[in-house]
């Protein structure tokens, strides 16, 4: 679902609002970016569920870091790529 909060809504019903991520991030290429970060976690053995809110939650964070960097009117997805690592790293301090 698209909102204020990327909501992540299992088959079960349980909703998920991710509070990262920023108005610069739609733009082309973010939905790919998102995706192949979700199926990287899916092919190192996470859950469906568990892959997706991480996955939502780093890709949003890359974003977040990526406007401080480039501002969000600017903001591209080679951008978020970029600031992948520094979010994996905050997220496993």
């Amino acid at each position: 679902m698209k909102g204020a909060y990327s909501t992540i809504i299992t088959p079960e019903g349980k909703c998920y609002f991710n509070p990262t991520g920023n108005p610069g991030m739609a733009t082309g290429g973010s939905g790919d970016v998102l995706t192949g970060v979700v199926l990287a976690l899916l092919a190192q053995g996470y859950s469906a569920e568990d892959a997706a809110k991480i996955g939502t939650y780093v890709h949003g964070l890359a974003g977040d870091f990526a406007q401080k960097k480039r501002g969000m009117i600017s903001l591209i997805a080679s951008d978020i790529i970029t600031c992948l690592p520094i979010a994996w790293r905050t997220v496993s301090e």
